[in-house]
């Protein structure tokens, strides 16, 4: 860090210029990347329900249509009397569009197209299967949705394509106004906090360069792997409010320094060298939370975790060449533009006089203080033993979005879109199932409790499918473990799929990885910490205290989204949580804790390097911490917040579990529980063997 910071300083305009031409023009380009985003990726691809849909696709072809058209006739008209228009209308699209496939109740025969209409009888529906690979494109929706709409006939569109796409739109719309609202805001507050415009434009410029960073990244990252739609608000999110963090704890360093008589150059290579370091083990730390996210089999979740790994190294990288060049180039003039005179000068001293005193008190009576917190934290995660894993559907769309709407219709009106579990009867040695078998399966898969009905569907070479509609009232997860706990009959085997085993699969996929991911993260933090810091006892102290924050950040979310209390508040339908969005928020929010741990901790380890006692480092700390952490976790709220005002609700959970967890870690537990634990465990706190003292002394942070 001594060598990169003398570099920097020596040829600040070269570093200053090189670094923002190629983030702008990698960020050009990755503008491109919205029309390579994936819609899917949710199941477990080894599961059994996944191989029996990839049996069924291959054997019979794609069995959920991309689009479901829903036509309504007109007053004074049946069903018959728009057949033609819509049938010539089907086979016009055909001729545009690549298809696979299209059926509508005009042409399938008489059982089917009982099938395809209303319970009304007002309302009839067609499917149509896109060929993506002979060309078609996913943004062109909206025009193929028009193409598929008779003049004069009320038509909506539902199917797994459109709602798909409709998330993506939302979600566009969403980093559009969260960015809008967010920088806007940032940038007063960061005014507030700085006193002057020119070191308040710091972090919020390289926030806004992060986030070019990141969908380039993204777009890069989407030519080797698949990447959901929901990584980009993730990346931006995280783009934006850490390289607005970095900045901030960068730029304080640099105007203390300079504030201490030390000439600007000198005072960047001293940030460098200490508040950079502190930033490269914040973002390293970061990133095995988030590596833990790659363990998972569902894409939408590694991708997730490749656009955040993205995200933290851009505002790192970004953190450490393009804001210490600028800081070399503006030298005293980073305190220029003043809104008041010496508002700089009073507003560090109040700043540490306030969290001085803070900690003080707190030190005072530390057991006291300890124990209340603990027990109030412990009291909020007391829901998290209720919490249930689900799955996002086209419920989490906007009340009033279209393809919700449609989807609410096809799932009311009409009868043949009852769930169903898909119950695969399968020969042994390649051989198909005998009547015998099929009808010994088909008896026992009707007396499970919850199955309505059940009939073979279709027959191969060495499989056949029943279809086992469940009964009104049904658990659909509690049929599908019914339905698999059946005995096989000697010579085949019984395997189950559908909507509902497949959501289940996946879920049982995240919980028994989720030990492995907790492994990872904590491993990794535990080493990181133990070099940054040269103690054994606070890295243990600050993974128990992420623990902490996130149980009753979670514990909260339960009682909120799955329990419903406040949900009408927030517009939401009571469900249970949704698995990729619980892993996204547990690695975020325990990235975040020892981040600010890192932060915090920092200072009281270079103090105490420097001869403080135990009580006098954590004074320190705070003092010169306090505002920073506080201000980072404000931020943080800022870009995250502008999300709880989405039309999705699973960003609605995103942004309120972000706030939740920011405000119960950065303030009760950074500012109050942490420093009366310090101060409880005494000298405690500084013990570590004399090899891992020598290895701190080298790449350590207050060294």
């Amino acid at each position: 860090m001594t060598r990169w910071a003398k570099f920097v300083v020596s040829r600040k305009w070269w570093v200053l210029i090189l670094t923002v031409l190629a983030v702008v023009i990698s960020g050009l380009w990755g503008l491109g990347v919205f029309s390579k985003l994936s819609q899917g990726g949710y199941i477990d691809p080894n599961s059994e329900a996944a191989q029996v849909s990839s049996l069924v696709n291959e054997k019979f072809g794609p069995q959920s249509p991309d689009i479901v058209a829903i036509y309504t006739a007109p007053e004074g008209k049946t069903l018959a009397d728009i057949g033609p228009e819509v049938e010539q209308n089907l086979a016009a699209f055909r001729g545009q569009v690549p298809t696979l496939a299209t059926a509508s109740y005009w042409s399938v025969d008489p059982n089917t197209a009982k099938l395809m209409t209303s319970n009304d009888g007002t309302k009839a529906l067609a499917t149509i299967s896109i060929d993506w690979d002979a060309g078609a494109h996913f943004t062109e929706l909206d025009k193929m949705t028009a193409a598929l709409t008779p003049p004069g006939i009320d038509t909506e569109f539902a199917g797994g394509t459109v709602v798909g796409y409709s998330f993506n739109v939302h979600l566009q719309q969403d980093l559009v106004r969260a960015e809008a609202i967010a920088l806007p805001i940032t940038l007063l507050l960061l005014v507030v906090v700085f006193g002057t415009v020119t070191a308040a434009a710091v972090p919020v410029f390289v926030g806004m360069l992060a986030v070019l960073s990141a969908l380039a990244i993204l777009r890069l990252l989407t030519t080797v792997t698949e990447v959901s739609s929901f990584s980009i608000n993730v990346a931006s999110l995280l783009g934006l409010g850490l390289a607005i963090d970095y900045g901030l704890f960068i730029v304080s360093r640099f105007r203390e320094e300079l504030a201490s008589g030390t000439e600007p150059g000198a005072a960047v290579r001293r940030t460098v060298d200490t508040a950079g370091r502190t930033v490269m083990f914040s973002g390293l730390l970061l990133v095995c939370a988030f590596a833990g996210m790659l363990v998972f089999p569902q894409a939408v979740i590694r991708s997730l975790g490749f656009g955040a790994i993205a995200a933290v190294t851009g505002a790192a990288v970004l953190s450490l060449t393009a804001v210490p060049a600028l800081l070399a180039v503006l030298g005293h003039r980073i305190n220029s533009l003043a809104w008041r005179r010496g508002t700089v000068e009073r507003g560090e001293e109040r700043a540490r006089k306030f969290w001085g005193g803070v900690v003080t008190k707190v030190m005072r009576r530390p057991a006291t203080v300890a124990v209340t917190i603990t027990a109030g934290l412990l009291l909020l995660a007391a829901p998290l033993f209720g919490a249930s894993l689900g799955e996002v559907t086209y419920t989490a769309l906007p009340p009033n979005d279209p393809a919700r709407t449609a989807a609410d219709t096809l799932s009311t009106e009409f009868p043949a879109t009852g769930e169903a579990a898909t119950v695969m009867v399968r020969g042994e040695n390649g051989a198909p199932p005998t009547t015998a078998q099929l009808s010994e399966v088909g008896a026992q898969v009707r007396a499970v409790d919850g199955v309505a009905a059940a009939r073979m569907v279709a027959a191969s070479d060495d499989f056949a499918i029943l279809s086992a509609t469940y009964a009104e009232g049904a658990t659909p997860g509690q049929v599908v473990r019914d339905v698999r706990a059946i005995p096989a009959p000697a010579g085949v085997d019984v395997l189950v799929g559908g909507g509902a085993a497949l959501v289940d699969d996946g879920n049982d996929a995240v919980t028994a990885k989720l030990p492995l991911m907790l492994a990872i993260m904590v491993g990794s933090t535990l080493v990181l910490l133990f070099l940054a810091f040269g103690s054994v006892v606070l890295p243990i102290k600050a993974v128990a205290m992420a623990g902490l924050s996130m149980a009753a950040t979670f514990g909260v979310l339960t009682w909120i989204f799955q329990d419903g209390n406040g949900a009408d508040l927030l517009d939401v339908t009571p469900a249970p949580l949704e698995a990729t969005f619980v892993v996204l928020i547990l690695a975020v929010v325990f990235g975040l804790s020892t981040d600010y741990e890192v932060f915090l901790m920092s200072r009281m380890v270079e103090a105490r390097a420097n001869g403080a006692s135990t009580e006098e480092a954590v004074r320190f700390g705070a003092e010169r911490t306090g505002r920073i952490v506080t201000t980072a976790a404000a931020l943080l709220i800022i870009v995250t917040g502008a999300f709880t005002i989405s039309g999705l609700s699973i960003m609605r959970f995103l942004g309120v579990g972000m706030i939740l967890a920011l405000i119960i870690d950065a303030t009760v537990v950074r500012m109050l529980l942490v420093p009366s634990l310090v101060k409880l465990m005494g000298e405690a706190n500084w013990w570590a063997p004399a090899w891992m003292r020598k290895v701190h002394e080298k790449v350590g942070i207050g060294h």
